[in-house]
């Protein structure tokens, strides 16, 4: 399970944060995951308590935005929505797709103290 080691790294971004910003407690995290980053929300929610305990967000809430994939066709020239790589353009049924957006996770947001 790789998701306790993201978990790990959105408590150093955290903690980086603190070190430049100088706050006391952290109430939310606000994360941004795409569909095609091959990271699963419900992991990252089961796993982000542990890794948050005895840290400065130990408590905060963790906010969950799921982003869509986005691909462009090739053949019908078509920005497209997709749920996972390999699928085939919902428009044409063709498989030429370049994944364009919907591989990252990143922390949108801090709600501090």
């Amino acid at each position: 399970m790789h998701e306790i080691a993201l978990c790990l790294g959105i408590i150093e971004i955290v903690e980086q944060e603190l070190r430049r910003r100088s706050f006391s407690q952290v109430r939310s995290v606000c994360l941004e995951i795409g569909a095609l980053s091959h990271v699963t929300p419900e992991a990252i929610m089961f796993c982000f308590p542990a890794a948050a305990t005895r840290t400065v967000a130990d408590g905060a809430v963790l906010k969950i935005v799921e982003l869509p994939g986005l691909a462009w066709c090739m053949t019908c020239s078509k920005s497209v929505e997709i749920a996972r790589r390999g699928e085939c353009c919902p428009c044409c049924g063709s498989y030429q797709l370049l994944v364009a957006a919907g591989e990252q996770m990143r922390v949108k947001e801090l709600e501090i103290d």
